[in-house]
């Protein structure tokens, strides 16, 4: 198992860690047996958003004895109301919830207190002000939280939490298929039947940029619905018509810039064991690019999706990141000041491109990537 630093924090956790959804009317000995498989694999980070106390129970259990050795997201505003989950702003709901799952999990201190699943501009802004806000940094003063993070599947939200230093973590959904998604405010958007008939070829630049701002501001970024929620693993479900692999899904995850970690919900041992071939998986294993070449639906033929394939680049130019940064400026009315301020703090860009085109003889998608770069000096100019 390897580790990374979670952004600006000195906290180290496994690439893969443990996402514990699948632990809903399960008997103890079930979360135990996934406990223990997770420690005696190197797993040492978890994430808790569900509320059915027999769940927060069983982990608390479970983890205590090696407690020390385990670094855990916990959320905020996920609450159990008449049997159910419920997630919820209203203070009366949260504060007995959240003081349900540290006692629960018998904890004093939670390392990651997550605002929990944000995908509403709305109520991005209500939460950050107003009294939700106000009971985490509470939480936060009183050393009953860590560190303050935020879930959501919406990029626009994603974005507006990467520029906010009080995130310090950023849970995301992360895939293949969700990132060519624009922005949405509801993730059932995603598990509609016709929601990839359309042009879903290239990866929507503005989640490529919330990767970008992860990495350049230190908010670490921890990954969930890596495998879709299944569907990327079945080519009768997979919107490509063709099933990518756990590793594959893992390995797009971790190559993603300022991701630290990937949530893998599993069910069995055997299915956390599919998850970990990961960690001694060759290069040929781990390669996406030709599955998604090769996919009969949603073709990538002549789209970056910047997987850096393209790499190294004789003139030094991250070729990914230009793509990237074009993509974003591309089809706006001039280009965002952010962007063209990010594009001319490149050490070297598309201007100091030679057009030697050994990065097209790499690309598995068949980009014209000088003509690229000659696009993107036109736009962007010296």
């Amino acid at each position: 198992m390897k580790y990374r630093k979670l952004g600006n924090t000195n906290i180290e956790v496994s690439e893969i860690a443990f996402g514990a959804e699948f632990l809903v009317e399960r008997p103890y000995e079930d979360t135990l047996e996934l406990i223990k498989a997770c420690e005696a694999n190197g797993i040492n980070f978890v994430d808790c958003w569900m509320s059915e106390p027999d769940v927060r129970s069983h982990l608390g259990r479970a983890i205590n004895p090696n407690r020390d050795n385990w670094v855990i997201q916990g959320h905020i505003g996920s609450t159990w109301q008449d049997n159910q989950y419920v997630r919820t702003r209203d203070m009366d709901k949260v504060i007995p919830a959240f003081e349900d799952f540290m006692e629960r999990f018998q904890i004093d201190t939670l390392d990651f207190g997550m605002i929990h699943y944000v995908d509403q501009i709305e109520d991005y802004e209500n939460i950050m002000n107003g009294p939700f806000i106000d009971y985490v940094r509470k939480l936060k003063s009183d050393g009953t939280i860590a560190h303050i993070g935020l879930s959501t599947h919406n990029p626009e939200i994603g974005i507006l939490a990467a520029e906010n230093p009080e995130i310090e973590l950023l849970m995301f959904s992360i895939n293949p298929a969700y990132d060519m998604f624009g922005a949405m405010d509801d993730i059932e958007e995603y598990r509609k039947e016709d929601a990839f008939d359309n042009d879903f070829s290239s990866v929507n630049p503005q989640r490529a940029e919330i990767y970008d701002l992860c990495e350049k501001n230190g908010t670490a970024l921890t990954v969930m619905k890596g495998f879709a929620g299944g569907n990327l693993l079945a080519d009768e479900t997979s919107p490509f018509g063709i099933a990518l692999t756990p590793v594959q899904c893992i390995h797009y995850a971790l190559e993603q810039k300022g991701v630290s970690s990937i949530f893998v919900g599993v069910k069995t041992v055997d299915e956390l064991m599919e998850s970990l071939k990961y960690c001694n998986a060759g290069d040929d294993e781990k390669d996406y690019a030709e599955v998604l070449k090769n996919a009969p639906l949603h073709s990538f033929k002549g789209q970056c999706t910047y997987c850096g394939h393209c790499q190294p680049c004789s003139s030094g130019i991250d070729i990914a990141m230009v793509n990237k940064l074009f993509d974003l400026a591309k089809n706006q009315d001039e280009v965002p000041a952010s962007v063209n301020e990010h594009y001319h703090n490149l050490k070297y860009n598309a201007n100091d491109c030679i057009a030697c085109g050994e990065c097209e003889l790499r690309c598995p998608f068949e980009v014209y990537i000088v003509d690229v770069m000659l696009d993107a000096q036109d736009l962007f100019g010296f």
